[in-house]
């Protein structure tokens, strides 16, 4: 059995959920193994993570668990792993995966392996590949133990989605209030976008810019193409964007299918965040910024000329399709 916890938030699953839940039914399809999602908190609609490959679902419907508590979800997952008797469980390698997959590695003896890129290589055993630096190399990593734990790097695998539907049933933990002994004060988070470390499209905006007062140009580019905004580290210190936006190896890692870097001069510590991108595009007038070796496109000029040409060029791309 292959176990997969599928994280939902106010009762929505996101993108990685699914993504983990297809890679888990292509390894399914070579082990000839089933899948089993695993939902803790409150949540319905359950039998759909049957679309992506999941062949029954276990709820643990526990309110308390509607709030991380890595403590209270690792001794779910670890009670379900037991009852299914699964040999293999799949995370979204996220904050939470880094909090809950270590616990349960641990309380299952099993092999864990974070930051999965691919699926394992079953021809000489079980082998998994992960980036390592900053995503500068990959390293291969043997899991020889009878359990193994894998979390997977967000958006380095495709979602499948098919009509088929998954069976439901509800499990009882019976926690102890040791299992909760953090209490969630309040939350503050951002609304209206989609968080950066979900985003499929990125512009990005450095101290080519000038200054806040010109992040118009940036809003407006992402805007046309749905993208969400980040900023360079420099940005954020000199509080012209918010520090959440902020992206490198000090800030998010983020593996968009598109980002769209202005006026960032590609330092190191940037490119660790973003240089799993799949297409990275550079606007920079500097011809010797460092950030065009790491590009797929460059555009060598002025940002106050070229993004609002962009801009341009997207609406009226955008215009004619819907026409």
């Amino acid at each position: 059995m292959i176990l997969v916890y599928t994280e939902q938030q106010n009762g929505i699953f996101k993108k990685a959920a699914y993504e983990a839940i297809s890679y888990a039914a292509n390894i399914a399809q070579s082990t000839g193994a089933q899948v089993c999602a695993v939902v803790l908190g409150e949540a319905s609609g359950l039998e759909t993570l049957g679309n992506y490959g999941a062949q029954q679902v276990v709820h643990v419907n526990d309110a308390r668990l509607n709030k991380l508590e890595a403590k209270a979800c690792a001794k779910a997952i670890c009670s379900i792993a037991n009852a299914q008797q699964a040999d293999i469980i799949i995370f979204s390698n996220n904050n939470t995966a880094k909090a809950v997959a270590p616990r349960v590695a641990a309380q299952l003896k099993a092999g864990l392996v974070a930051g999965a890129v691919s699926l394992p290589d079953l021809s000489q055993g079980f082998v998994v590949k992960k980036s390592v630096f900053s995503g500068k190399a990959f390293a291969f990593v043997q899991i020889k133990s009878a359990i193994k734990v894998i979390s997977l790097t967000p958006n380095a695998y495709g979602v499948n989605k098919t009509t088929a539907t998954a069976t439901v049933s509800n499990h009882t933990i019976d926690f102890a209030s040791t299992d909760f002994a953090v209490k969630v004060i309040s939350e503050n988070k951002v609304q209206g976008i989609v968080p950066l470390g979900e985003a499929e499209l990125v512009v990005s905006g450095g101290r080519g810019l000038k200054g806040p007062e010109n992040w118009g140009i940036l809003e407006e580019l992402a805007g046309s193409i749905g993208a969400t905004l980040a900023c360079s580290r420099p940005v954020a210190d000199s509080h012209w964007r918010p520090h959440h936006e902020h992206v490198g190896q000090t800030g998010g890692t983020i593996r968009p299918n598109l980002y769209i870097a202005v006026g960032i001069s590609g330092a190191i510590q940037h490119l660790a965040g973003v240089n799993s991108s799949k297409t990275i595009v550079v606007i920079n007038k500097d011809a010797e910024a460092p950030f065009f070796k790491a590009a797929d496109y460059g555009v060598l000029g002025d940002a106050f000329e070229i993004v609002p040409k962009l801009t341009a060029a997207f609406k009226k791309m955008k215009a004619s399709q819907q026409g």
